[in-house]
């Protein structure tokens, strides 16, 4: 299934799919219809418009450097999460390290009570896209009442001119403790098969990539059970096997941050995109360098301490080849 390339040299054939939790990226202007108080210059977290720009350009920064190994091009299609809104997501688009590649976006707006949605960045020069929709995930408490969340993504369209369907992920957060938590991924992971239902009415053959913070590992029941089903391979199941990790809590690591597909990318034929294998990035300059923190993700802030880091997750990519 892992199949690693023959020489060091970047090639043109090569691909990078990437996803990266970007750790609540606000703008610096309060919405009063979300919970974003905290993210503005007179709040708890001080979000001043140097900071903000300062973020922007980390996030750039850790962007551009995904799979440039085996690629000559930077990511072709990059997942998001954490993102408030359209501004932030054309600001990122413009830093300076960004702008050169012509990135283009799919978001819509979500009903998540703190306002931070899905994305997804492509490279216009490789990937045209067809349509993009959001699909709800509907969650209800005890009492009946509607517990927001983070709508999922469908993006389809022609990547190197194969269609192609991204599904981007943001599922409920184990806050509530996972006797609660867990029915709510597994809902969403029903959510995900709808739209692959959907897709399939469509496209029998589709070649489908599932991508995002699942807030639960490769093996858990709502990722193992109910989410890669026998049409679906998880390359971070392997990952985690190893030992790796994208975020931590109370010092275990934690492989959230996945990217799975569907086994029609292990089919060599011509003209198609092949998988090769996938990765975590966690290189030093992403890593808090010193400290009892040392070696986890270099974050933005810790409680109301500004670091001024990248994010509280390392992003995760996989190559594609095309044949």
């Amino acid at each position: 299934m892992f199949t690693y390339f023959d020489n060091q040299e970047p090639k043109e054939t090569v691909y990078t799919v990437a996803f990266y939790n970007l750790d609540n990226l606000f703008d610096i202007y309060d919405d009063p219809d979300t919970l974003d108080d905290d993210f503005t210059p007179q709040g708890e977290k001080h979000w001043t418009l140097r900071r903000y720009k300062n973020k922007l350009n980390k996030i750039s920064d850790v962007l551009v450097q995904l799979g440039v190994q085996h690629s000559q091009t930077v990511p072709v299609l990059i997942g998001l999460a954490e993102v408030e809104n359209e501004t932030v997501l054309i600001d990122l688009i413009n830093t300076k390290k960004l702008a050169p590649h012509h990135y283009g976006f799919a978001h819509f707006e979500s009903p998540d009570e703190r306002g931070i949605d899905v994305a997804l960045l492509y490279q216009k020069k490789y990937f045209e896209l067809i349509d993009a929709q959001k699909h709800p995930v509907l969650l209800y408490d005890e009492h009946g009442n509607r517990d927001f969340t983070r709508d999922i993504l469908k993006v389809k369209g022609y990547l190197n001119g194969e269609l192609i369907y991204a599904i981007v992920n943001h599922w409920p957060s184990r806050r509530s403790g996972m006797d609660v938590s867990e029915k709510k991924r597994i809902i969403a992971a029903g959510v995900v098969h709808d739209i692959i239902d959907e897709i399939h009415r469509d496209t029998p053959d589709a070649k489908i990539i599932i991508m995002g913070d699942f807030n639960d590992g490769p093996h858990s029941i709502s990722i193992q059970k109910h989410l890669v089903t026998d049409d679906f391979f998880n390359p971070m199941a392997y990952l985690k096997d190893k030992g790796e990790g994208t975020s931590t809590y109370n010092d275990e690591w934690f492989l959230f941050d996945q990217i799975i597909f569907s086994k029609n990318f292990l089919n060599s034929k011509p003209q198609t995109h092949v998988f090769k294998y996938a990765d975590v990035f966690d290189p030093k300059f992403v890593r808090t360098w010193k400290g009892k923190r040392k070696n986890k993700p270099f974050r933005t802030f810790i409680g109301r301490w500004h670091q001024g880091g990248y994010s509280d997750h390392f992003p995760v990519f996989a190559y594609l080849e095309k044949k």
